[in-house]
């Protein structure tokens, strides 16, 4: 295993960040994956931190044993300047402080950069189409300008993982079960993943706005099949997922070990670990449309209390919350706008009103615009 320092641009003298990334196995070539883990790009969201450490112990002994096929790369902070931000001794590691940018976001597009540059070198093998993009993705990433820290860290983290097969980008919700978000494209390969890590369903977009990491990854793909049409054969050849693993409490040696284990598992079905090919596991969960997973807002201010856990299903009109007017005593309802699975919560229980403080995923797309949060 190889131990790589990243340096970003320093903020101000005499403060210098770097990002760490773990390599192991030999850079994919020809019949060989790349797979590329990363821990709490959110810097408050802890739990893959600790995933990320069980998946380290198991990779040391991997590699040890010879058994790693073609490349993984796992970072197990993928986040420095969050670690790092404090205020009144609470930690926030979602937004940068400096800009108000969300750490999730904004991850710059080289889908045609790419293109115009690979064009005249792709032919009618699809293997071949892979190889080319793959290397002009990466040179147009990192030969792209920046000037911040955010950008720095944005710009190292999209060359670390935009030629990898396999994309894995380890958050958390706030109260919550094992959920996921990914692209449509790609949910044929995660459908797998998901039956291997447990989760209750996955939330699908074609784009979700605001160009979150994992989909930095992945679009380029289907972007570029449209682009070329059936001039040339290109592949989804990349599979890029936001795993939720549960609520940010969750940080538990037994569930990170489990966790860990049920993400090697999946890799070594896809064959980056040598040894026999563990059966697929069956599915607990499926497929919504992100568009279909609805906000649930206070629509009054107070102490707010959840009257049902994370995890059941719920009907329309069904009572989630109840907000107390701790000096009136009025008690507000909260209900769900659809039939579906009540997967996350928020862990603050005073509600101001307009605050989102839970999720159902419904079955019918309603949503428009972007579809993420702040």
């Amino acid at each position: 295993m190889q131990i790589k320092a990243h340096a970003l641009i320093s903020p101000a003298p005499g403060t210098q960040r770097e990002l760490i990334s773990l390599h192991y196995g030999q850079p994919a070539g020809e019949g060989t994956q790349k797979a590329y883990i990363q821990a709490s790009l959110h810097a408050d969201e802890l739990p893959g931190m600790l995933v990320a450490h069980h998946l380290r112990q198991q990779l040391d002994a991997l590699q040890a044993a010879g058994q790693i096929r073609g490349e993984i790369i796992l970072v197990p902070m993928a986040n420095p300047i969050g670690l790092s931000q404090h205020l009144l001794y609470m930690h926030m590691g979602r937004f940068e402080t400096t800009t108000g940018e969300n750490f999730n976001r904004h991850y710059p597009e080289q889908t045609e950069a790419a293109a115009l540059a690979a064009e005249a070198q792709l032919t009618q093998d699809a293997a071949h189409n892979v190889r080319v993009l793959r290397r002009e993705l990466k040179k147009a990433v990192d030969e792209s300008p920046v000037d911040t820290e955010l950008q720095s860290l944005r710009r190292r983290l999209m060359s670390l993982s935009c030629d990898a097969d396999i994309v894995l980008d380890l958050h958390c919700d706030a109260q919550a079960v094992m959920h996921m978000y990914t692209e449509i494209p790609c949910w044929p390969e995660c459908e797998l993943l998901g039956r291997f890590i447990g989760s209750r369903v996955a939330l699908l977009a074609q784009e979700s706005g605001d160009s979150p990491f994992d989909e930095a990854c992945s679009q380029v793909w289907w972007k570029w099949k449209q682009r070329f049409g059936e001039r040339f054969p290109i592949p989804q050849a990349c599979m890029s997922v936001t795993v939720e693993l549960r609520g940010a409490a969750d940080v538990e040696h037994e569930l990170a070990r489990q966790d860990a284990q049920n993400i090697i598992a999946f890799l070594r079905y896809r064959g980056l670990i040598a040894g026999p090919k563990p059966a697929l596991p069956d599915a607990v969960g499926d497929a919504r449309p992100l568009a279909g997973s609805m906000p649930i807002k206070a629509t009054a201010t107070g102490v707010l209390t959840f009257v049902r856990q994370v995890g059941e299903q719920v009907a329309a009109g069904d009572v989630l919350a109840h907000v107390i007017d701790p000096i009136t005593a009025e008690v507000t309802e909260l209900k769900s706008p659809v039939d579906g699975l009540f997967f996350a919560r928020d862990f603050l229980r005073f509600a101001t009103a307009g605050m989102r403080v839970a999720k159902v995923a419904g079955k019918e797309a309603i949503r428009t615009g972007k579809l993420l949060g702040a």
